[in-house]
């Protein structure tokens, strides 16, 4: 038996006699290990899923404002209402040379707290999520009629609809219902597949549609002594007058920059034109300093579990002055005492980190579709990024570090001091 496998052993031993203690230290490291990896993983693939979600989409476009209040409302459904810009405007970006396709989107209504959007069919074809996956329906399709409305995976699960049910919508935001719009009930035609974004939380109709609810409405509240049967309103102009925001797909993604450049400089109205990834790292440098302060918050859990471990094997120190002085007298060096609790404390921290990763494997089978249904968030299952090996690495590190304050205690503890103890 080699040295290192005879330490590796006596080391094993030794934890194993004093295993109720230092099972409660392996706890809070596993505890602050799951933190610290948890924490990240959220963070990345909080990332992730907002810019998943508009990953084939090269511009948004909208009236002149904040780009992040623009990008917020039109593709995730959330904050304040943007200014409209002009229909017209809508069809001179759609005519473009450089431009392959457009997706004109309204917003203003809702459906018990889920946005309803107005859009055209090319939705359903032209929309794309997560590296230039296409929207599938599960059940039905797209819709036809003015009072045809397909539903997101998420808002038919949790309000049990199914195709043919009949859906009434409010004027405006939020999960008011005291503006419904209830002399024009759409029939669900189509209810899409699981997407993991923020197009599972929205009704879809067409933009006609979106005319013809607001076609005797008038402030936000319906004209009095004015009333529209839905049988009516095929007789009237249903073209939108304005939209909310126009999502542009380019022929050639060099041409962006050149592209925004110019739709910004529109001289008939006042336009912006918003790249998704420029406008979510405003938002990201927006929540720096709070993901700081958690992953901070995260280290010192970390750092107080392994004083915990420091403090545990320091106090255990004096009841193992026999022990050791057993070692030193049977031809153990200094050195082999040092090796000999430092290997201890590394494999405490490493039973503690392999307990944290499988803690954080765990949570995130047993929280992920919950996480999924309640906001839509998707957390995927996986091996630990580089980002995260490098985290354990450290923590690995600091306990090894750590470990070596009591291993150089024990040093010290000179032979005769361990025999006078007996």
């Amino acid at each position: 038996m080699t040295r290192c496998s005879f330490l590796l052993s006596l080391a094993l031993s030794s934890a194993w006699n004093r295993r109720a203690t230092l099972c409660l230290v392996v706890f809070s490291i596993a505890l602050s290990t799951a933190l610290l990896l948890g924490m990240e993983r959220v963070r990345t693939q909080v990332r992730d899923n907002f810019v998943q979600a508009v990953s084939g989409t090269d511009l948004v476009v909208g009236a002149r404002g904040s780009e992040l209040q623009l990008l917020l409302y039109a593709v995730f459904h959330m904050g304040k209402a943007t200014n409209n810009m002009d229909w017209q405007s809508a069809q001179r970006i759609a005519q473009r040379n450089d431009v392959a396709w457009t997706i004109p989107v309204s917003l203003g209504d809702s459906h018990k707290g889920f946005a309803v959007v107005g859009t055209t069919p090319d939705f359903f074809t032209r929309y794309q999520y997560r590296r230039h996956a296409a929207l599938q329906l599960a059940q039905g399709q797209p819709f036809e009629g003015i009072f045809d409305v397909v539903l997101g995976a998420e808002v038919a699960a949790k309000q049990h609809y199914k195709l043919g049910d009949r859906v009434l919508l409010s004027h405006g935001t939020g999960d008011s219902r005291l503006s419904l719009h209830a002399d024009k009930p759409f029939a669900v035609c189509g209810i899409l597949a699981p997407t993991g974004t923020p197009v599972d939380r929205a009704l879809y109709i067409s933009l006609a549609a979106m005319e013809a609810i607001h076609i005797d409405w008038q402030g936000g509240a319906p004209m009095p002594g004015f009333h529209v049967r839905p049988d009516q309103v095929s007789k009237f102009n249903l073209t939108p007058k304005t939209v909310t925001a126009v999502l542009v797909g380019l022929k050639n993604r060099a041409r962006v920059f050149a592209a925004q450049r110019d739709i910004n400089a529109d001289q008939q109205e006042a336009l912006m034109a918003v790249m998704p990834g420029v406008a979510l790292d405003q938002l990201w440098s927006l929540l720096r300093t709070g993901e700081s302060a958690l992953r901070i918050l995260s280290w010192l859990v970390t750092v107080a579990g392994l004083a915990g471990l420091v403090a545990t094997i320091l106090a255990g120190l004096g009841e193992r002055r026999r022990e050791l002085a057993v070692l030193r007298a049977a031809g153990a060096s200094p050195l082999d005492i040092v090796a000999l609790l430092a290997l201890e404390s590394l494999l405490l921290v490493l039973s503690g980190t392999l307990a944290g990763t499988a803690i954080t494997a765990t949570l995130l089978a047993v929280f992920s579709p919950v996480l999924a249904h309640a906001f839509g968030l998707s957390l995927s299952l996986s091996w630990p990024t580089t980002t995260e090996w490098q985290l354990l690495g450290a923590i690995n590190a600091a306990g090894f570090v750590a470990g070596l304050i009591p291993a150089w205690r024990a040093y010290r503890i000179s032979l005769a001091d361990g025999l006078n103890a007996s």
